[in-house]
């Protein structure tokens, strides 16, 4: 039987030929043998089943659905990612595998998505240009690993690689994210319950120990004051806040002032160490990736300064790139990235004099995630008690005025 294959060979480059073989699969496995990356093989015999995907897909839902409301997750384009990768490993071809995810994804923008990605690769574009247009979608380091797994023939490993790398991600962010959440959702229920004695319960204990006509003890006369200018202030209080606010959130657009507020992050004792951590090990996990994966080590520092948050960490990163450039070592233009954690510049210098960089990525993100999924726990520990013992703190003087009060009252009856 004859087929028309169009194919990635080794070099990155595309080609177009025909090649006859027993079956379909027999070709598949000839042609993965010999390096290349197919992007279809059609024969007559076989119209039609190319890419086949069976049964409507979710991008076929009317515009109005409310299913196109709902954005894909970053754990979903994971679990595509690692589809996409296994059918490529088994020999289905690409532009058959890319319809399939299509067709079995949970959300009508993601099986959107495939689809286009899947049209460019008909149409002649690369694999990795096509993802490049939903570069926001996929993210900078797919699209790296893509190109990369085109130019080894390895696409399947590289497409695992880059789920792997989202995988570990999402994993830093949550641990980040549950270690902020406990502290600002405790700090919130204390300025709530602060609120709600200075302007509910202390103005009708005021009113009630007013009518006794006894001098007020000084502790209870001092939160009587205090509640009655928050009180008489509130509107002019409320109005400064959100000026602040606004100054704040004007001030994060200017990529200078982003990056000394996020120093400043990685300054505060506890949190810092949190931020510090999870940036040390999302770039160290992230190179590693990429330069086992063939990116080159220019382009590895250019993809991990845009996918790191911290404005400062992203800006250590693009000087260590152009540094590299110039022709530096790269744990020489390392040396003032301070506000990542030592360790890594030291196992940077040591895979460099070893020729084996990836694998002190790989052993330097090992040790940091550990480190930031114990820091995290520990914060978590003390954190705690002490937001406990505030808001305890907050209501008990409360308390404590009131009483005194009414014993002052009692005594002098």
């Amino acid at each position: 039987m004859n087929f028309t294959v169009k194919a990635i060979s080794r070099d990155g480059s595309r080609t177009v030929f025909s090649r006859e073989a027993r079956s379909r699969d027999v070709l598949l496995r000839q042609l993965r043998a010999e390096g290349f990356a197919v992007v279809s093989a059609e024969a007559s015999a076989e119209d039609g089943k190319d890419g086949k995907t069976g049964g409507g897909m979710p991008c076929d839902r009317p515009p109005w659905h409310p299913a196109w409301l709902k954005s894909p997750g970053k754990f979903e384009i994971e679990m595509t990612l690692r589809q996409l990768s296994s059918m490529v490993k088994s020999g289905v071809s690409l532009l058959t595998s890319l319809k399939t995810v299509a067709g079995q994804s949970f959300t009508p923008r993601m099986s959107k998505t495939w689809m286009e990605t899947a049209d460019a690769v008909t149409k002649g574009e690369t694999f990795s240009s096509a993802l490049e247009k939903n570069v926001s979608v996929f993210g900078e380091v797919t699209v790296r690993l893509a190109e990369a797994g085109e130019k080894s023939g390895e696409l399947d490993r590289t497409l695992a690689r880059a789920a792997d790398q989202m995988e570990a991600r999402r994993e830093l962010k949550s641990a980040v994210a549950n270690a902020i959440m406990y502290p600002a959702v405790a700090i919130a229920m204390s300025i709530g319950v602060s609120a709600y004695l200075v302007t509910g319960v202390i103005p009708k204990i005021a009113e009630f120990l007013s009518s006794g006509d006894v001098e007020l003890p000084a502790v209870t006369q001092s939160l009587v004051d205090v509640s009655a200018w928050l009180t008489a202030n509130a509107a002019a209080l409320a109005g400064w806040i959100a000026a602040g606010a606004a100054a704040w959130f004007a001030a994060g657009r200017i990529r200078v002032c982003r990056e000394l507020e996020h120093a400043f992050l990685l300054r505060i004792p506890a949190t810092g160490g949190i931020l510090r951590l999870s940036g040390t090990a999302l770039f160290s996990r992230s190179m590693q990736i990429m330069t086992e994966s063939g990116v080159t080590l220019v382009d590895a520092l250019g993809t991990a300064s845009r996918i790191l948050r911290n404005e400062r960490l992203s800006r250590r990163a693009a000087d260590a790139r152009e540094a590299v450039l110039r022709g530096e070592p790269l744990s020489t233009a390392l040396e003032n990235a301070k506000e990542f954690m030592p360790m890594l510049r030291a196992m940077v210098s040591t895979g460099e004099t070893s020729g084996a960089l990836a694998e002190s990525f790989d052993e330097t993100a090992r040790f940091h995630e550990s480190m930031l999924r114990l820091a995290v726990k520990r914060f978590g520990m003390v954190i705690e008690p002490v937001m406990v013992l505030v808001t305890g703190a907050i209501v008990g003087f409360v308390y404590v005025a009131f009483f005194t009060a009414m014993f002052a009252i009692a005594g002098a009856s």
